[in-house]
């Protein structure tokens, strides 16, 4: 995998979303000639021999999101409803199309031939997924960006829970795709303290949280990602993006983001120093001037 800077972790939606957008017209109407399978493990629980039997002839339809899920959409030939199957990034997974004639990368779990090019599931752990296991996706909470998704639905969602704040944001069944970096930034934009309990937010404070968390999302799916993903899997940057550099992003354009990572650096509103806690295992970053609790 290409080094990134950033210690593995798992890709969240604005990653996930970018990767679905250069993958869908990429893979419309091509059909899977063989599969290939070389790591059982990410097709689990689906055996490997009905993986290949499905796709076998299939054609893609559609490359859909769902969380921190990518959904692929593919027909057989004379069946009238569309298959899916359920792909997962894991910390180290990639999803990208390759000349047909390209050497297999080493950790190659899938490769699926598409006439002149094939598609290649590379992960190096083997914590992705690539299955026809839909079942995860029944855990799910909404999705933040839908227009249906209110401030008065994340009320909802979070409830009387006495959990401070950051815990239930990660929670994918309160909300699907948020993960540690767009919940530490949405909450220092809402002036938030990450240890604060959810039931104990106001409705002018979940209102601006519910706004803040949207607009954080969109921008990083806008701009790119925290991920240096290589659609390519050539070992280049090909056209992606970092959090607030994309292509045609200035050299002087300054980093937006605002406490994930910045440990010991001072606040850009405050200057206060930027800490770090530890919540349900994961890293917070926040400004304890900005973020009173």
């Amino acid at each position: 995998m290409v080094e990134t800077g950033y210690p593995a972790r798992v890709p969240e939606l604005p990653e996930v979303e970018v990767l679905v957008r250069h993958l869908h017209p990429s893979l419309k109407d091509k059909t899977i000639a063989n599969v290939q399978v070389r790591r059982d493990k990410v097709l689990a629980p689906t055996p490997p021999r009905v993986f290949a039997r499905t796709l076998s002839r299939a054609k893609f339809e559609a490359v859909t999101r769902r969380g921190k899920y990518l959904l692929f959409a593919l027909r057989r030939p004379g069946q009238d409803e569309p298959l899916q199957v359920l792909g997962h990034l894991g910390m180290t997974g990639r999803m990208f199309l390759a000349p047909a004639e390209a050497p297999i990368p080493k950790h190659a779990a899938v490769i699926l031939s598409l006439g002149k090019e094939k598609f290649v599931f590379e992960d190096t752990r083997y914590f992705g997924r690539l299955t026809l296991d839909l079942r995860a996706l029944d855990k799910l909470g909404p999705e933040p960006l839908a227009r249906g998704f209110t401030a008065e639905s994340l009320s909802k969602r979070l409830g009387r829970s006495a959990q401070p704040i950051k815990i239930k944001l990660l929670d994918q069944s309160v909300l699907a795709g948020v993960g540690n970096i767009y919940a530490s930034e949405a909450l220092f934009r809402a002036g938030i303290s990450p240890a604060k309990p959810a039931r104990t937010l106001g409705a002018v404070r979940i209102r601006r949280l519910w706004q803040v968390l949207r607009g954080v999302l969109r921008d990083a799916i806008r701009r790119g990602s925290t991920v240096p993903l290589d659609f390519g899997g050539t070992g280049v940057r090909d056209g992606l993006f970092y959090f607030g550099r994309a292509v045609d992003t200035p050299a002087s354009y300054r980093e937006r983001l605002l406490v994930y990572d910045r440990e010991g650096q001072t606040c850009f509103r405050c200057g206060t120093r930027i800490r770090r806690k530890v919540q349900a295992a994961r890293s917070t970053y926040f400004c304890p001037h900005c973020q009173r609790k």
